[in-house]
């Protein structure tokens, strides 16, 4: 188990969405995050305190917990003298980057002079089998992106919250790196084989009381060229009898891809729901999950109920606003 309470390591993040795992631990389990860590230049702030590694580890700080997802999932070189210093004042470090703590040698070698441990979350930890695509009971929701990063474990979280606080039978199934260091389990799909990640997804979401909900985190885009793969090892390995569409308005190209331009609500929709249906002939678009942090609060309502009128279906920023709506449409289904 990974030891709480974290010092969330921020480095260089070049700008907020960067530092989207801190950002995620600080909005869902703040109780478990005593300060952020920033590097010089550093262009992200989640809203803690910042801290050097003394006044976190007199606070009772225990892990560092590498708070950022930068393109490749790569530990900077620039990080190494924070890391290695935490390791040797007693910290733990945690981190769901690709590049894993355990591949790089001076990472290692302070763990072990210092007796501390390190924490890779982006490691499976169960041989998956390979999808078989039998149904299975209970219901299940995921949320599909027009791009990378746009609300989809913010929306799974907080349907699930507003189940729970209606008494009804539901669970977050976590996907990804922030997802797990958010509730402790889950399963790391981006590190799964291919040929493994749909399975590791029915795995994920087993058998279960026919009106026990998972909602499965989302990863990926169908419309990202870059991380496509996953988006279809969901679709077809949760089996979803709903889908939330989800969306950030103000972007003008695919995160890190600017020769693609997002596409329409409607073109995710009329694409991800035929292949939704390959595995699930049930499956519906229940509504719609718009990121309107950037906006103002009219901005934002307007948006909502144009869309809303729009495409036919409740449209609401779960975060901000509530998820009540969404959760009214699953329950109607």
């Amino acid at each position: 188990m990974i030891q709480t309470p974290y010092l969330l390591f921020l480095g260089d993040a070049p700008d907020q969405l960067a530092a989207k795992v801190a950002q995620g631990i600080r909005d869902w389990r703040p109780e478990n995050a005593v300060g952020q860590f920033r590097l010089p230049g550093c262009g992200a702030d989640v809203g803690l305190t910042d801290m050097t590694l003394e006044q976190a580890k007199a606070a009772g700080a225990k892990t560092l917990v590498i708070g950022v997802a930068n393109r490749g999932g790569i530990i900077s070189a620039a990080w190494k003298e924070v890391l290695v210093r935490a390791l040797q004042m007693g910290f733990d470090l945690a981190s769901g980057l690709h590049n894993l703590l355990r591949d790089e040698d001076d990472l290692v070698a302070a763990a072990r002079v210092a007796g501390m441990t390190l924490h890779d979350v982006r490691i499976p930890s169960v041989a998956y089998p390979i999808a078989n695509g039998i149904k299975r009971t209970g219901k299940r929701c995921l949320a599909i992106g027009t791009d990378c990063s746009a609300g989809k474990m913010y929306t799974g979280l907080s349907m699930d919250a507003e189940m729970q606080a209606r008494g009804l039978k539901t669970t977050f199934r976590p996907t990804g790196q922030t997802g797990i260091l958010i509730t402790g389990g889950g399963v790391p799909l981006d590190a799964v084989i291919a040929d493994f990640m749909a399975g590791a997804v029915e795995y994920l979401t087993p058998d279960n009381d026919p009106d026990h909900w998972d909602h499965i985190e989302g990863q990926g885009s169908l419309y990202h060229v870059s991380y496509s793969g996953v988006t279809m090892a969901l679709i077809h390995g949760g089996q979803p009898d709903a889908l939330i569409l989800c969306h950030e308005p103000t972007r003008t190209h695919m995160r890190g891809l600017p020769g693609y331009a997002l596409p329409t609500l409607e073109a995710l929709r009329d694409t991800a729901l035929p292949l939704a249906r390959i595995a699930n002939p049930a499956c519906q678009v229940a509504g719609v999950s718009i990121n309107t942090k950037a906006l103002g609060e009219d901005a934002a309502k307007t948006l909502l109920e144009d869309t809303s009128a729009r495409l036919g279906l409740p449209a609401t920023d779960p975060f901000r606003f509530g998820a009540a709506p969404l959760v009214d449409a699953l329950v109607a289904l």
